[in-house]
């Protein structure tokens, strides 16, 4: 019952903010951060009874909730969930540190919050196929709002646009689940692991691809993207960081926890197409980030890009190169939730994200400038950094089965370090803007919200078994039983 706590606590929390008075701000921030901490403690005890060696799916819950269609409320935690669990509850508990800072409204804010971490918890944990569908679906109406209320520029625009991508691949996966259930009469996904790749080879290429556009638009794919820079660009600090996050990281799980073991005869046909789409996120996203002069949308765009070495890791169909995508779901979590949060800091004094408008804050905040460059370097792939490890075992796993998609994908490395590069030059280096002359550094609140971060980047680019030892049998029992390795 330890993963219902997961789900318990946050509705706890959410019930809690909704019966306090609206003027009890420092109450209702307490509330939730006490919540998104107890999250977060209660998932490092998942942690310590997880057992790395043990492939299949542990600490089950199983509960009939609507026997007459064999629906349960079904969770469970292995591999392929562990470190999406624990990076849900890490970055929510340091977004919610960063929440403190927004102004107005703060009783609907973090009754939307907590709602949306339980969304992304339930997600990640659910072995049920509705019940995954009910928490996927749970997950878009607080970031609507919280787009869209507490958002800049074109909020509502953006929110709107969010919600119609979002809902319209959402409704190709609802026709999928629904093509599944009158095949088998079941929503037990740990069943329908054994039941559907016994499907036509046809009717998996069609489930696939059905499945394939609700978690394609999530990720973002390319062309599926163009919601993502918008989302990002104008929604408050802390719900980017959650949005590049988790909520990207959702689409690529579906990748892991549906497509591929539900139509393995439907994975090995998509192989080639899967890795002709990493290559153009990678690339694409790389060379459209070089373009950006707002140090917001240049960090978004870098999300497009870093998502495409998912892609390309799950096209190779290999130890190598599942690790990687994984992996860097992770890593790609931690580093960019991370610029973001930095992003914010600069924003917050600054009130500009043009790249242009900086120079020489390296000399007048020496502890900000020290954590943007660490993390701009593991976000462009530095050895001894955690972003590098991930890139490099999907490059791996690619090279000998996609070659040229792989080849091509490289050229993305080289611009990444260059927008990057830029990126630091423009803002740290140069002759100070006499505009800046009495900007503060950091302050110790913002800096525990990053620290931590810091810490996981180099734990995990120094010693990426901490991690790898967690998702690899169950990674190797996922290929077996697609087929790809003995």
């Amino acid at each position: 019952m330890i993963l219902s706590g997961l789900l318990l606590i946050p509705l706890i929390g959410m019930l809690v903010v909704l019966l306090l008075p609206k003027t009890a701000t420092r109450l209702i921030r307490l509330t939730a951060t006490v919540s998104t901490a107890l999250t977060l403690g209660v998932s490092l005890a998942v942690l310590r009874l997880f057992d790395p060696q043990a492939a299949g799916v542990q600490l089950e819950t199983f509960i009939p909730w609507i026997p007459q269609l064999n629906i349960a409320y079904h969770l469970g935690v292995d591999g392929l969930s562990i470190m999406m669990v624990l990076l849900t509850t890490g970055l929510s508990f340091l977004a919610c540190l960063a929440s403190w800072s927004i102004p107005e409204r703060q009783k609907e804010y973090f009754t939307l919050y907590l709602l949306l971490e339980l969304g992304m918890l339930g997600t990640f944990l659910a072995l049920d196929l509705f019940l995954f569908y009910v928490f996927w679906e749970i997950v878009l109406v607080p970031m609507y709002f919280l787009i869209g209320i507490w958002g800049g520029g074109r909020r509502e625009y953006s929110a709107f646009k969010f919600f119609v991508y979002t809902l319209a691949g959402s409704l190709a996966m609802l026709l999928g689940i629904l093509a599944i259930y009158v095949a088998t009469h079941t929503f037990n996904m740990t069943e329908l692991a054994q039941v559907c790749p016994t499907f036509a080879p046809g009717l998996q290429h069609l489930l696939f691809v059905a499945f394939f556009l609700g978690f394609a638009i999530k990720v973002p794919v390319f062309p599926f993207h163009t919601w993502l820079p918008d989302a990002h660009v104008d929604a408050p600090t802390p719900i980017s960081v959650l949005l590049a996050g988790v909520l990207l990281k959702m689409g690529a799980y579906g990748f892991f926890r549906i497509s591929y073991p539900f139509f393995p005869e439907g994975a090995r046909w998509f192989a080639g197409a899967m890795a002709a789409l990493g290559m153009i996120n990678i690339v694409y996203g790389a060379f459209v980030a070089m373009a950006q002069t707002d140090f917001k949308r240049m960090v978004a765009y870098s999300s497009v890009s870093h998502m495409g070495f998912v892609l390309l890791g799950l096209s190779s169909l290999t130890p190598e190169g599942f690790n990687g995508a994984l992996l860097q779901m992770f890593n790609h979590g931690t580093i960019t939730g991370a610029m973001f949060l930095l992003v914010g800091v600069l924003y917050d004094r600054a009130h500009t994200r043009d790249l242009t408008a900086f120079g020489g804050l390296g000399s007048r905040l020496p502890v900000y400038a020290a954590m943007l460059t660490i993390f701009s370097l593991a976000s462009l792939g530095l050895p001894g950094l955690s972003g590098f490890v991930s890139e490099f075992l999907s490059f791996v796993g690619a090279f000998g089965v996609q070659r040229w998609p792989t080849i091509v994908s490289v050229l993305g490395i080289v611009v990444t370090a260059a927008y990057m590069l830029t990126a630091i030059q423009r803002v740290l280096l140069g002759a100070l803007n006499q505009r800046w002359q009495a900007l503060p550094d950091m302050t110790p609140q913002e800096l525990v919200t990053v620290v931590p971060l810091l810490i996981i980047v180099v734990l995990v680019g120094v010693y990426p078994l901490s991690v790898l030892r967690l998702q690899d049998p169950a990674i190797l029992a996922l290929l077996q039983h697609v087929g790809m390795f003995q």
